[in-house]
């Protein structure tokens, strides 16, 4: 897998994106993964910070996983999800204004988009791999 704090190209409707992602803490605050997106100059973060019921895997293990409980979880180190995440912000018009987001206000409708871009197993076919 690729470095997570390495700068990365997302290309939606012939915009670029230059995004990135860090795990970070701040003078007591909670843990928290911050992705970072710049599309022409202007530089968005999408912050999802730990809480009740609200988890990031970068204060236990690899950066980059957010989650609220078994099954509801979304990997910010996917060029998929990243989209999913723009694709949402801007069509609740928080993209491409800058300033730093709530993901987790994301989170429900980038799960429901994920969930809707994976085709079910056609009819008869075996149990998982």
């Amino acid at each position: 897998m690729r470095g997570n704090r390495a700068a990365r190209r997302l290309v939606v409707d012939d915009r670029t994106y230059i995004w990135s992602l860090r795990h970070k803490h701040r003078d007591g605050d909670v843990c928290r993964d911050v992705l970072q997106l710049i599309l022409d100059g202007v530089r968005t973060r999408i912050v999802f910070r730990t809480g009740e019921g609200r988890g990031i895997s970068g204060c236990y293990a690899l950066d980059g996983f957010v989650a609220t409980g078994p099954g509801r979880a979304l990997n910010l180190n996917e060029p998929g999800t990243v989209r999913r995440l723009v694709d949402e912000a801007t069509a609740r018009g928080l993209l491409p204004h800058g300033g730093e987001l709530d993901g987790w206000d994301l989170f429900d409708a980038v799960l429901s988009r994920a969930a809707a871009a994976t085709p079910e197993a056609p009819p008869g076919s075996p149990p998982g791999p």
